[in-house]
């Protein structure tokens, strides 16, 4: 029988050889270790690059006890802001030096949010982001912190370690906005109420009412969907019901835009409209949708710095980003009123 071989990649020793080092520079200068000249650095990178030479993960665990791994719960990737998130996460972590995996709940009970975890923690992760917009799994985690450090996105909860979009404070911008048009009955299609997000909107949206004195207008339910958006739009009171309307996501702003229109509302002339999130697709609606950008790419570089110090240890401080009001055309000054 004969022995099929495949061929050797080049290795850690053929960059020492190549970069005229010892084994040990290169060792150094693929974990990011400080103690390395820049002048070494650029020599080793440049063997590194000219043989296309890509460290093994397991013999570096084995070598340093590190995995240079970092771990995402995640649920719901379908929706847009979670999996913005997540690639702001990847960027950050690559840039860093580190690798993610990634485990998804299929459900939010103890017993699955304990199986995700013991799952990452079964592939030598470092430490955990949690992106689990869900109440149950925050409470969860919540109750099994361990020695592992851990951060969560958006959560709160007692957790400790948090980075935030300040979605509150988002819905107020946006509340403040359709005040300053000079609207004072003011809508709120919001999201699925055990999602975080939606819940801190929710609240934004009264504070902002509450604080100027206005009174809540109605309240439609949605579950992030178009098609949710648009059954609250085939709910609304054409005759004596809101003059604005701000709902907790892009995809539902959609969709209510879309059943108001064909009962025959003109948008912004009858009823603005305002959304959250700044989809890729939001200026393109008609009228185009102003609404609330989350920067997800900030956000996931702070996830990363909230469990990575500069000495590459990993930390456990959090942050908080508020989002920014972007005014397109489908809001405008309610009827009457003079800016």
């Amino acid at each position: 029988m004969t022995e099929v071989t495949t061929p050797r990649g080049p290795s850690l020793t053929d960059v020492a050889t190549l970069a005229g080092v010892s084994h040990q520079t290169v060792s150094r200068v693929v974990n990011r270790h400080p103690n390395v000249s820049e002048a070494t650095r650029r020599k080793v990178r440049a063997a590194i690059s000219e043989l296309d030479y890509r460290p093994n993960a397991a013999a570096r665990w084995l070598a340093t006890g590190r995995t240079h791994s970092i771990g995402i719960l995640a649920g719901e990737l379908a929706q847009y802001g979670p999996s913005s998130v997540l690639m702001g996460i990847q960027d950050a972590a690559r840039g860093a030096g580190y690798f993610l995996t990634v485990v998804t709940l299929k459900d939010y009970s103890e017993r699955a949010v304990n199986e995700a975890l013991t799952d990452l923690l079964n592939h030598g992760v470092e430490g955990v982001i949690a992106i689990t917009p869900h109440v149950s799994a925050l409470e969860v985690l919540a109750e099994v912190q361990g020695s592992t450090p851990m951060v969560t996105v958006g959560g709160g909860h007692g957790l400790g370690r948090d980075v935030a979009l300040d979605q509150e404070g988002g819905a107020i911008a946006a509340v403040e906005h359709l005040m300053e048009l000079g609207h004072t009955r003011i809508a709120h299609l919001a999201g699925p109420l055990d999602w975080v997000d939606a819940q801190r909107r929710l609240d934004g949206w009264r504070s902002a009412l509450g604080k100027h004195h206005l009174g809540e207008g109605p309240v439609y339910q949605g579950d992030w969907s178009a098609r949710s958006g648009y059954e609250a739009g085939r709910a609304v009171d054409l005759d004596n019901g809101p003059t604005a309307v701000f709902a907790s996501n892009d995809q539902m702003a959609l969709g209510l835009v879309k059943a108001l229109r064909e009962r025959g509302c003109r948008i912004p002339r009858d009823i603005s409209v305002i959304g959250f999130d700044d989809v890729p697709e939001a200026e393109f609606y008609e009228p185009s949708l102003t609404t609330v950008r989350q920067e997800f790419q900030d956000l996931g570089r702070s996830c990363i710095e909230a469990l990575i110090d500069r000495s590459g240890e990993l930390a456990v401080e959090g942050d908080s980003f508020r989002p920014r009001l972007v005014v397109r055309s489908s809001t405008a000054p309610a009827a009457g009123h003079r800016p």
